[in-house]
């Protein structure tokens, strides 16, 4: 998985999380579990971000994460705010490839990677749909 240093125009979005003591565990750091959730955080904030979609959504659609693959670079600690990039790598015909990273704040240092599949789904037909056509998706494609 690509490992890409900090740029601002490396990721269409980014969203700011502060670490909260709740995050940590034993070891003092943030739990695995806990980067997952700070990613997720970051997805519906971006996915917001995309008109399409957003009109969407308020129609009854919804994106469905069915694979995610993290990995884990260094650690994050108590007091740490944390940037998080995401953007676009492919877009199919109901799915959407995402690659998103988490980096410090305060020194631009990677901690994590991701890349994640999510399906476009249509809430009350109970499965799969047509993603929203998207204008200019090339704005929100990852440019590492």
């Amino acid at each position: 998985m690509d490992k890409p240093a900090y740029h601002p125009d490396t990721f269409f979005h980014w969203t700011e999380i502060n670490v909260r003591f709740r995050d940590l565990d034993p070891l003092r750091h943030v739990n695995n579990s806990v980067f997952n959730s700070y990613l997720e955080e970051a997805r519906i904030n971006f996915i917001g971000q995309i008109p399409e979609f957003d009109n969407s959504m308020q129609e009854g659609n919804s994106f469905v994460l069915v694979h995610i693959s993290i990995d884990y670079i260094k650690p994050i600690v108590y007091g740490e705010t944390v940037l998080v990039g995401s953007s676009i790598e492919e877009i199919g015909n109901s799915s959407v490839k995402g690659f998103q990273a988490i980096y410090s704040k305060e020194d631009q240092e990677l901690k994590a990677v991701a890349q994640t599949t999510g399906v476009w789904y249509d809430m009350q037909k109970n499965r799969p749909s047509r993603l929203p056509k998207i204008k200019n998706p090339a704005q929100y494609l990852y440019k590492g």
